[in-house]
This record gives C-alpha cells, structure tokens and sequence, in this order.
C-alpha cells in the first residue's frame, strides 16, 4: 500500500470523519432514501467483518448507514484516482485492493483492522456481479474470519444496481432497501483452519447472502 493511502487505524470518528460521513449520507439519503433492516445484528463491540452483496459502485456508501459503528473497507485502486472521491474515502476509513491480483498488503491491512477489533467491510464475491444468483464465493473473507475470529454478518442489499447499472456515469435516484443478516461465526481449530472448513462456512455465506439479497429485493 502506497503512503498515500496509508491506513491509519483510529477508531474514533475524527471531525474530518464525521464531515466526510455526513457530505456522503447527506447525498446518499436524499438520491436512495435507504431503509435498513436487522442493523442490530452487527456486534457494536469486538472484530467484525462486514459482507455486503456487491452489484454495484455505490454499495460502499450504503455501509454507513448499517452500524454505529466506524467501519473500515476495501476499495477498488481506481477510485483513489477520482478527484474529491480519492481523498474523501481514505478520511472514510477506505484502502485500496488492486484486483485481479493477490494483494497480499491489502489483505495485510484488512487482518490488521479486525486484529484491532474493529468493524470490516469487505465483498465476499470480490468484485461487482450481476444478476438475482449469488455465485461461489472467494474464501477470503472466511479465510480472514478464520484468521481474526471476527464474526461475519452477510448484507443484502436491493436496488442499487438500478441506481447506478454497470456502465452508468452517474447514479439515478432509486429506493435502496438493506437487510442485515444474523451473524455467522467463522471456523475455527487449534491449530491452522482447514481449507474444507474455511470452504464450507463460504458456502454457508453464499446460501445467506442470496436469501438476503432476494429478501430486500422483494422476491420470494
């Protein structure tokens, strides 16, 4: 991670933090009017980490809303070359993940928030999907549970890819509805995690994942 986008792990909401918050919900409440369901099911104390659905680019601001909570999330490298928006997510508590690639710093940086017992979000599907199907998922987000011992509580959230389609340059005004699921805990062993179990607790993530996207998507 370049020193430019040095995390820096404070967990207190700094005014420039609380600024920043409040320019991105400000904005982001008066274009999705978001509703969020189940917020209480995120720990207020202790590592957790995050696991949103992810459709689209504004996902991100939407985790703002979920928890009291500071949180601290992965964000793709490109968008710490937006001006205004760089800046603006790194006082969010945000570090950037090249994909593709196995960015061993980034996922550095992201064992180390949860180490501290802080609040993580990150994607378990990686990058932006399309689509009502929730795929197999990377292990990375259980593998870094596993690690940790962070609890993991899956996030549905419905609309936002109206609000901003693959493509689009902008977001359009669109209602966002966020189902925060109950708490999974991640495998855990005396000595190293077995890949099977790590696998398995994925699965388990990806079955809840789906439900709670279908659910705040309104779809039986």
């Amino acid at each position: 991670m370049s020193e430019e986008h040095h995390l820096e792990l404070n967990p207190n909401k700094t005014p420039i933090y609380h600024l920043a918050s409040f320019l991105l919900t400000s904005l982001s409440t008066i274009f999705f009017r978001p509703r969020v369901l189940g917020r209480e099911n995120i720990p207020l104390t202790g590592p957790v980490l995050i696991a949103p659905i992810h459709r689209s680019n504004v996902d991100f601001a939407f985790t703002l809303f979920i928890s009291p909570r500071k949180v601290f999330f992965m964000a793709k490298d490109s968008l710490f070359k937006v001006p205004i928006l760089g800046g603006l997510l790194i006082r969010l508590g945000a570090f950037p993940v090249r994909r593709g690639t196995a960015d061993r710093e980034s996922l550095g940086a992201a064992e180390e928030v949860l180490r501290q017992g802080q609040a993580l979000v990150l994607f378990p599907e990686g990058t932006r999907k399309e689509g009502l199907q929730v795929h197999t998922l990377h292990d990375g987000a259980m593998f870094i549970a596993a690690r940790t011992g962070a609890t993991v509580v899956p996030v549905g959230i419905g609309g936002s890819e109206r609000a901003m389609p693959h493509g689009a340059r902008f977001p359009r005004p669109t209602r966002i509805r966020i189902i925060v699921g109950k708490p999974i805990v991640p495998p855990s062993s005396e000595g190293r995690v077995a890949r099977s179990a790590v696998a398995a607790k994925s699965e388990e993530l990806r079955v809840e994942l789906e439900r709670l996207y279908h659910e705040s998507m309104g779809i039986d």
